[in-house]
């Protein structure tokens, strides 16, 4: 059942949103060489702490999890598609990195992830993650009243697919709001015109996920969570929390600071 949000919890949900903001922006800042995984867990966990927010990452257990998450980022590195557990593992030069962090903030939640890179950074990881950003804001775009599930997931994936890079299969964006995960599924390919009519006050995750090797193929590492790519190519991912109204898609986890008009 997919729940309509308010223009009022909307707004409650773009002060979470803009904590998780905070939260990747002083992660990314935080992240060079020798740094850990670890560490940049507790950047994470600080923002959030000051903020008086939440984590809906940390003990989150889904039926495909052997164990409870243990941390308030997921963060993958290189051939890491998405869910990474922090470790102990010291960033190296010219590391891919992708973080996705989550905030709870007065029973609303906000969830987004970028990718970049440590050091210095390969050309065709820079091609990755830009592609990557592409297609999210091609996802945003096609977020539109009128439109449907369809057209946002067409989208994604015509920017993916024209680049040359895989999607993992199955996986992909999903609605948000009291609950990190909500419905409906939001794909990274599909055709558009099909789906879910979009409609003022749904709220999505959009989330592209892009494997550079060209193959959609991925397994799951021994930790239960990490899933990665079966080439060994590198992988990108980034995510924004957005609002469908009629004045236009209004990106709650805007880390830059500029919103779409409010309705």
């Amino acid at each position: 059942m997919v729940e309509l949000k308010t223009d009022t919890s909307i707004d409650a949900m773009h002060e979470a949103g803009q904590v998780v903001a905070r939260a990747l922006t002083a992660v990314q800042e935080a992240a060079d060489v020798g740094v850990s995984l670890l560490e940049l867990d507790e950047v994470a966990r600080a923002v959030l702490r000051e903020a008086g927010a939440s984590s809906p990452f940390l003990g989150y257990r889904p039926s495909f999890a052997p164990t409870p998450f243990p941390a308030v980022i997921c963060a993958s590195v290189n051939d890491a598609i998405v869910h990474g557990i922090p470790t102990a593992y010291r960033l190296r030069d010219g590391d891919l990195v992708s973080i996705d962090c989550g905030a709870k903030l007065g029973g609303w939640a906000g969830d987004s992830a970028i990718s970049f890179t440590v050091g210095r950074p390969r050309p065709a990881d820079l091609r990755l993650i830009d592609t990557a950003e592409r297609a999210l804001a091609a996802g945003i775009e096609a977020a539109v009243v009128g439109n449907r599930i369809g057209d946002i997931a067409h989208a994604v994936g015509t920017v993916c697919r024209a680049a040359g890079y895989g999607i993992p299969e199955g996986f992909g964006g999903h609605g948000i709001g009291r609950q990190m995960h909500e419905d409906p599924s939001v794909p990274n390919e599909g055709r558009p015109r099909r789906g879910l009519p979009l409609r003022h006050g749904m709220v999505l995750a959009i989330e592209p996920m892009l494997i550079a090797g060209g193959k959609d193929g991925y397994h799951e590492a021994p930790d239960g969570w990490t899933l990665r790519t079966n080439d060994g190519s590198r992988a990108a991912h980034t995510e924004h929390t957005v609002a469908i109204t009629d004045s236009g898609p209004r990106v709650l986890t805007d880390r830059g600071g500029s919103q779409a008009p409010r309705p």
